[in-house]
């Protein structure tokens, strides 16, 4: 069934009396347009640009890993385990990275297994360009948290027991099987993905750091495998000599396919679907609203 997503135009600010029409929940469809203009957006920067955007991207999901290390390291007396209501709290750090990263619009990769594929998925000449965008900002992401792992572990930047609070970590995603990372990574590209096709419906910043703070928080709580927010974690331990190199490579790809699963798989194809075979009803319901507002 063919779909056509239209180009959204510049339209003046609606009048102050309607501001309230404007905030109605977008359809399926809307959402959809928005996260393909996204796309497009995304896919005419330049290959320079997305490293660099990916490399910031990378740096700044140190920050997930580093919240809830600290908040685990302060809370938990020397010599003992963290309790459940020491982790739960914890976790309420992680979403950090994600809030500054998707604010911010720095490149995360697997936000990107929505928007470009959402937008090949009705215009496929874009296939190639979403594999340029891949291939510059997963290595790049992966650089910026190699970059983060090498500031925290080879400085003097962080105390002792926060450090090893963050190898820690790294070493409990590690030490899983790959069967375990993929079906974790599965759940985590699965909540991510989700999280940038609510954004994308949010009308407001304060409401799209809501829709990301709750739903990396599950991200953290689970202990989803995420291939750029835990990387950190898994280098720094590396980077401690606690795991060996080979330990990252082992782990990391695992983590990508599932990811890359759950966000193109659980979230992009679904709802591509929801908006193809829904687009009857979205009709039906635009003569409703005219004659509302008669």
């Amino acid at each position: 069934m063919p779909f056509r997503l239209r180009r959204q135009q510049a339209a003046a600010p609606p009048p102050a009396q309607d501001s309230q029409k404007h905030l109605e929940r977008p359809s399926a469809e809307e959402i959809y347009e928005q996260v393909a203009n996204n796309a497009r957006q995304e896919l005419g920067r330049s290959t320079v640009s997305l490293i660099i955007s990916g490399l910031a991207g990378g740096i700044f999901m140190g920050l997930s890993a580093l919240g809830t290390a600290i908040a685990l390291a302060m809370l938990t007396p020397p010599g003992t385990h963290p309790s459940g209501t020491v982790e739960f709290i914890a976790k309420m750090f992680y979403p950090i990275g994600f809030i500054v990263v998707i604010i911010g619009r720095s490149q995360l990769f697997t936000e990107n297994t929505l928007y470009p594929v959402a937008l090949v998925l009705s215009e496929k000449r874009h296939f190639w360009n979403t594999m340029r965008l891949w291939a510059a900002v997963l290595p790049s992401n992966v650089l910026g948290a190699f970059a983060f792992a090498c500031l925290v572990s080879l400085t003097h930047a962080l105390k002792p027991e926060f450090v090893q609070s963050l190898a820690a970590l790294g070493l409990e995603a590690a030490h899983n099987p790959s069967s375990t990372i993929f079906w974790s990574g599965v759940m985590g590209g699965w909540i991510i993905a989700l999280t940038a096709w609510l954004v994308s419906g949010s009308h407001s910043i304060t409401g799209s750091v809501m829709i990301i703070w709750m739903l990396t928080f599950v991200v953290g709580l689970g202990g989803f495998a995420h291939c750029i927010a835990t990387s950190g974690e898994v280098l720094v331990a590396i980077l401690v000599h606690q795991a060996p190199w080979t330990a990252y490579p082992a782990w990391f790809f695992p983590a990508v396919a599932g990811n890359i699963c759950g966000g193109v798989g659980m979230v992009t194809l679904l709802e591509y679907g929801q908006v193809i075979y829904g687009g009857d009803a979205e009709a039906e319901a635009v003569p409703a609203k005219d004659s509302e507002a008669a």
